[in-house]
């Protein structure tokens, strides 16, 4: 076998001034200056797997979004995506959140926004990702618009043991939250006790295996209460809710209004 030599980066490194390193700055100015009126980066990102970047205005509109973006809101071309806010492609309760989040960046309460949220795959299904947020910030600071990436959480954390023991109870609630699921089942199908995995998907998501479950049967139910003319008892059942009256507790409890009072503010056109 031929021998390599190890390479390895240089610790003395040139020191520079601080009128240096402020000329330098002034210089990379004038050279993105230079570049093309659109972002010239954006396309690497349609190159990294499993990564995705958005751009919005300080009207949370959407300026910018990778084929990932794309795929996941079924969109073929970038002009679908551009000009629509979060309440444009998502469901309301979800756009709130993201909403708000934006608003502390752009008044400044918020530096980096990172967390875990509840998107759609590109099959149309809730899913766990990372999501990275950064102000966007014109030539004399001011904020403009909100930037991201979006990341699968198991690309994200997969180094995390955490993750690793709670990630089959994700794929199970994910692929069979319409059926009675009882989370004690799921534990035992994961090799799991009820207490072990109720505080390991706590440490490794913040919330408890009970509450993910009812967040994916509710962005299910929102998106059939916009998309179809089901009746609330038919979603219930299609959701796997108990009854139409269980449904509509909890669907009230995490987006603040009735299933009726939500289709009638988001309802779309039956496909």
């Amino acid at each position: 076998m031929r021998k390599t030599t190890a390479i390895h980066p240089r610790l003395q490194r040139p020191l520079r001034s601080r009128s240096e390193i402020r000329r330098l700055k002034e210089e990379r100015r004038n050279w993105v200056g230079t570049l093309g009126a659109v972002a010239p980066f954006q396309p690497l990102f349609d190159l990294l797997p499993n990564v995705c970047f958005f751009a919005k205005d300080r009207r949370g509109r959407t300026m910018f979004a990778s084929r990932g973006i794309l795929e996941r809101y079924q969109m073929r071309h970038e002009a679908e995506m551009l000009g629509l806010t979060d309440y444009d492609i998502n469901p309301r309760h979800m756009a709130d959140h993201y909403v708000r989040d934006d608003r502390r960046l752009l008044s400044g309460r918020a530096r980096i926004i990172e967390r875990l949220e509840l998107w759609f795959d590109p099959q149309g299904l809730p899913d766990w990702f990372v999501v990275t947020k950064l102000p966007l910030t014109d030539a004399r600071g001011r904020r403009v618009g909100i930037m991201g990436l979006l990341r699968r959480a198991e690309d994200h954390e997969k180094r995390l043991p955490l993750f690793q023991t709670v990630s089959r109870a994700v794929d199970l609630m994910r692929r069979d939250f319409a059926r009675p699921l009882v989370i004690a089942s799921v534990a035992e199908a994961c090799g799991e006790s009820l207490r072990q995995l109720q505080r390991r998907f706590h440490s490794a998501f913040s919330t408890s295996p009970q509450e993910f479950l009812i967040k994916t049967r509710v962005v299910a139910a929102a998106s059939m209460l916009e998309e179809t003319a089901l009746s609330a008892a038919e979603i219930a059942q299609r959701c796997g809710f108990v009854d139409a009256s269980s449904f509509a507790a909890q669907f009230k409890k995490r987006t603040g209004m009735t299933p009726r009072a939500y289709r009638t503010s988001h309802a779309r056109p039956p496909k």
